[in-house]
């Protein structure tokens, strides 16, 4: 079966982000003292006296409003609880009940799913008088905490895990691969994501900005697991305003960080943009596979030779991933989108790809026979063999007499040779020289 669910619900600003970010230990969700920072789901595994669990994050819910962004939370918020084996509703001890809080815990009674009252705020003397009142939620017993302060988070964990199912059947062996979607706002890297999915996981309109955390959604495809990602778009530095589009910034890099392959998310209909090439650039910097996937191509009008003139194009401004395949896919349409899912699992095999030393060295000698490494005052640069020493991405280390005579752009040579004769499509490839002692890039 799979890990218990964990669920956190509650009214805006009530400490739901700051509890979720203590449970699972690391600062996930975004945490700031403005209602509505958290807007879609976040997930992230937990862990709790010998009990791996997944716990959400949701947007603050009040039933009441009926903005376009409220009535997208509430959706958020349904599917999330629906997903939930247990439902933390957490309210704020300070304020003391609420008609929202009121009107959540009548949502709540009609899941018949397990529920648990956390009282936040709770070392507050006030929140200490009111903490009472909230048995009329009749939601059982209160549990008095503090989030912030880390008081009594120990006694409602174990309270939580004794709610859950037997898990003992658990197995997380399986491998699952992060394939994160990057690129500026309103590109259309949520919509993609939902498309894929089959379900609206994901908060989509056409205001830029509307996903400001990281988020994973697991996929499964052709017998292989992945974790797609969704990620905030990063603007340029001068339009980011807020604290928390900034915080967005980081989480963006860090997904990056985390992937194995970025889905680089190109408007057709702006084409490629100076920003579109700093986002890619960070990917290739740190070794990541790439695909660029052009989105909103149903709204291009094309003629026989459109799609190679928007190619020639993005080679001409992203010349340093060329070796990064193009598709062009709608999300709203759906156009591509299976094709898009093939292209990573071959994208994923070539990140994995393992050259045998035997082959790798055939190939290698050839090119040096068809072309000699430069010379510098007398002394000739000299490969004697090559090994890989890595996968995820591909790196070969060349023992060579001095790596100072091994130019820039010989290595290129050898590196389009590799590429000739294994392809490594959508794979960054890293080369290292090393002389008999120290080793240098």
């Amino acid at each position: 079966m799979a890990k218990p669910v964990l669920c956190i619900v509650g009214r805006p600003n009530v400490g739901k982000s700051t509890l979720f970010n203590k449970i699972v230990g690391k600062r996930i969700a975004i945490t700031e003292n403005i209602p509505g920072v958290t807007r879609d789901r976040i997930y992230a595994d937990a862990y709790w006296l010998d009990n791996d669990f997944t716990v959400i994050d949701t947007g603050g819910l009040d039933p009441k409003e009926d903005n376009t962004f409220m009535k997208n939370i509430k959706n958020q918020v349904e599917i999330a609880v629906d997903s939930a084996d247990v439902i933390l509703f957490v309210v704020d001890g300070i304020s003391g009940i609420t008609s929202t809080d009121s009107d959540i815990a009548q949502i709540l009674r009609k899941s018949d799913k397990e529920i648990l009252l956390a009282v936040n705020k709770s070392d507050a003397k006030i929140a200490k008088d009111n903490i009472y009142e909230f048995y009329n939620l009749g939601l059982g017993e209160p549990i008095a905490i503090s989030a912030e302060n880390n008081i009594g988070l120990g006694d409602l964990l174990d309270k939580i895990v004794l709610k859950f199912p037997d898990m003992s059947s658990y197995n997380d062996e399986d491998e699952k691969y992060r394939i994160a979607f990057i690129g500026k706002p309103n590109v259309g890297k949520s919509s993609i994501i939902n498309k894929l999915l089959g379900e609206s996981r994901l908060i989509v309109t056409n205001i830029p900005g509307t996903t400001r955390d990281s988020i994973d959604s697991d996929f499964e495809y052709q017998g292989n697991k992945y974790t797609l990602v969704d990620t905030a778009g990063l603007r340029r530095k001068k339009k980011i305003y807020e604290n928390i589009e900034r915080y967005s910034v980081v989480r963006t890099l860090s997904a990056i960080d985390r992937a194995d392959i970025c889905v680089a998310v190109i408007d057709a209909t702006e084409g490629v943009t100076a920003q579109d090439s700093k986002i890619i650039g960070y990917a290739h910097d740190n070794g990541k596979a790439i695909i660029i996937a052009v989105n909103k191509w149903d709204l291009i009008e094309k003629d026989n030779s459109t799609t190679r003139r928007f190619e020639e194009e993005i080679r001409r401004v992203l010349p340093f991933v060329s070796y990064a395949p193009i598709i062009f896919v709608s999300a709203k349409t759906g156009q591509r989108l299976m094709k898009l899912m093939d292209m990573i699992e071959a994208v994923n095999n070539n990140y994995s790809m393992r050259i045998s030393t035997g082959v790798l060295n055939e190939i290698i000698n050839k090119a040096v026979l068809m072309n000699q490494a430069p010379s510098d005052k007398g002394k000739q640069g000299k490969i004697y063999y090559a090994t890989q020493i890595a996968i995820r991405p591909p790196k070969f280390l060349l023992h060579v007499n001095d790596p100072l005579l091994i130019h820039f752009s010989y290595t290129r040579y050898l590196e389009n040779q590799i590429r000739d004769n294994f392809g490594f499509l959508g794979t960054p490839i890293i080369l290292e020289l090393k002389k008999r002692a120290g080793l240098y890039k």
